[in-house]
């Protein structure tokens, strides 16, 4: 989650208020459940961080605006480049693509494709793996389950590099 609000600060500085509202739409049913209180919570721990920094906002109401600093900026160029398989998190991915391209800060279909290359690499090694374990053995059990977690995962790659393709050529033609 931190992550993702250093990115959001990185289209516009904002108050939690904007950030949550954003994440609640991302997210969509996913994020109703999201406590108000967390992004607040994040935005304290990036700033004791050193990776955002806050002024008050001029007039009513009174809140604090949290902008990226260098660090965060530093921070941010690092995650979005980071293909985190195996623990991939499908959430943490989604939000991603979403905040790259509301930010302007990567090409969606590129992070994907990175993700692609990475898990596509993995497959072949479990599947080569595979094909070394005696028939019945435990272990090829085990692999086999890996297997089939990357083949899902590749499945809804392609699906958000559909859904972003679609995305980028829908800007293009409006």
């Amino acid at each position: 989650m931190q992550d993702v609000v250093l990115a959001m600060l990185a289209k516009e500085p904002s108050h939690g208020y904007h950030l949550r509202a954003w994440l609640r739409r991302a997210l969509g049913p996913l994020g109703e459940s999201m406590n108000a209180g967390q992004i607040y919570v994040t935005l304290a721990r990036l700033e004791r961080a050193g990776l955002v920094v806050h002024e008050r906002s001029e007039g009513p109401p009174d809140r604090k605006v949290y902008a990226l600093a260098p660090a965060g900026q530093q921070r941010l160029a690092a995650w979005l480049t980071e293909v985190n398989w195996p623990k991939l998190d499908l959430a943490e991915l989604h939000l991603k693509l979403a905040v790259a391209q509301a930010a302007g800060l990567a090409d969606p279909v590129d992070l994907v494709a990175a993700y692609r290359r990475e898990l596509l690499g993995r497959l072949r090694q479990v599947q080569r793996t595979l094909l070394e374990e005696p028939d019945g053995s435990v272990a090829g059990l085990l692999l086999e389950g890996v297997a089939l977690r990357l083949q899902a995962d590749l499945r809804w790659l392609r699906a958000c590099e559909q859904f972003w393709s679609r995305v980028e050529n829908e800007a293009e033609d409006g």
